[in-house]
């Protein structure tokens, strides 16, 4: 077995963590990380299962791999591996296969295999049956200023359109000392900012014993304290978390950015009680003003589904108007994708695609016009920005940067800055579509 690797993710943020935790097991052991192409002679690849189109694109990507190099160990590993049972089994383009999990133990996998070769190794847990996180950690990251930290894996919830509970397990949190190691060691190598995230991150915690208690505001409290890091992003976040003590807590932390992920997927009643959500749109409204309470311009931003089972025409109208009320910066709009193996998927009432389509374009266009007006409104205030990379917009050289509030923005290149720096800056005008324009004005 030779010793160049290359890797791929499908996605969300937790797996693209967990994809580079690998990446540096393998460096340590002596691997060489190569590019995704023909030549390796390792491929591994972390799926997704979150749709019926995840699994399609986690099977397409693990034959391509094959067929860059029919010689090379095909390693399949995440969610997919976790609900695909047989097809993986029967699968030849997989030679090994490593469970949710199972991450932290690729370089003993690959070890095993080797010196068995067994045609198709797999390792492989029933994840709902365990209660141990598993402690991946990295101490660099591809994003270079910006480091995502996992701190929770699982999901109790069980919406009827979701399969990440069978995939993932139930909610297992990691240690906090563990937590702030990682952060310590990436605020060392100047990293700024942070992104707390998880599964389901307003779950950390809950599985601790009493003798042990932390809640996601003594995390963000502990990370708060680190010397070196500026900013603290959170993850999405489920509504119920939102409490007078949660959002007076973190307004009191300086380091968290404005900035606010609450999943809504519905603003129908109806719809919400079909997707098991346990909260109605009055009780998520009342979550939104709590923030607001306590910050005075907040980028809220959330994810809708349209087109769930069942939802009606009018369901539909409730839902867009109450999307519309809010005022959210940006809407992730969804069509509703049905998932072999959730309740979901076996209800009356599936929709068609073309339905699905209308609405969908219908709430895109109004997340358009909300993220222009959050983004106007921005203009003549002044911004922090932390400066990520150089782009060229209209043949100019900019510094690309995001403001507390996520909102992107660029200011000119000069000698004065460089890349990872924070700075002021105040926003004067639209550089591109989505991009704000800003004169420096100061330097952190």
């Amino acid at each position: 077995m030779g010793n160049k690797v290359a890797l791929h993710n499908l996605g969300c943020k937790v797996n693209a963590y967990e994809i580079e935790a690998m990446q540096q097991l393998l460096e340590e052991a002596g691997y060489e990380i190569v590019p995704f192409e023909p030549g390796a002679d390792i491929y591994v690849i972390n799926t997704c299962t979150v749709t019926n189109i995840a699994d399609r694109k986690s099977r397409q990507m693990l034959h391509k791999a094959k067929k860059m190099n029919p010689e090379a160990i095909v390693v399949a590993t995440g969610c997919y591996v976790q609900t695909g049972g047989e097809k993986l089994e029967k699968d030849e383009a997989i030679d090994l296969v490593l469970g949710n999990n199972q991450k932290i133990n690729i370089v003993e996998a690959l070890a095993e295999y080797a010196e068995n070769k067994p045609g198709h190794g797999s390792h492989v847990i029933k994840i709902n049956q365990t209660k141990e996180y598993e402690e991946l950690s990295i101490d660099h990251t591809a994003e270079h200023v910006r480091a995502y930290i996992k701190v929770q894996d699982g999901c109790n919830q069980f919406c009827t359109y979701c399969i990440i509970p069978y995939a993932r397990g139930r909610v297992r949190s990691r240690n906090i000392e563990s937590v702030l190691k990682e952060v310590r060691a990436l605020a060392e190598k100047g990293y700024k900012e942070v992104v707390l995230t998880g599964i389901h991150l307003s779950s950390y915690g809950v599985d601790f014993p009493e003798e042990k208690k932390e809640t996601l505001l003594s995390l963000i409290r502990a990370v708060h304290e680190i010397e070196g890091i500026r900013r603290i992003r959170l993850g999405s976040l489920e509504p119920g978390i939102v409490t007078r003590e949660f959002a007076e807590g973190i307004a009191a932390l300086p380091k968290v950015c404005p900035h606010f992920h609450l999943s809504l997927q519905s603003g129908c009643d109806r719809t919400l009680k079909n997707m098991n959500r346990r909260y109605s749109a009055p009780e998520y409204a009342e979550k939104c003003e709590l923030i607001r309470r306590f910050y005075p311009a907040p980028a809220l931003t959330t994810d809708v589904i349209v087109g769930f089972p069942m939802e009606t025409e009018e369901d539909f109208e409730d839902s867009y108007e109450f999307v519309k009320n809010i005022h959210f910066y940006e809407t992730h709009i969804f069509k509703y994708s049905r998932r072999q193996g959730t309740k979901a998927a076996a209800m009356d009432g599936q929709l068609t695609e073309a339905v699905k389509a209308q609405r969908s374009e219908k709430m895109l266009k109004l997340h358009e016009i909300r993220a222009k007006e959050y983004e106007t409104a921005m203009i003549g205030r002044t911004l922090e920005l932390l400066l990520e990379e150089e782009v060229e917009i209209g043949g100019k050289t900019y510094f690309m940067a995001h403001s507390k509030e996520y909102v992107r923005a660029v200011i000119e290149k000069t000698d004065a800055h460089k890349v990872n720096d924070l700075v002021k800056a105040k926003a004067v005008d639209f550089a591109d579509e989505h991009v704000l324009l800003a004169i420096c004005e100061d330097l952190y």
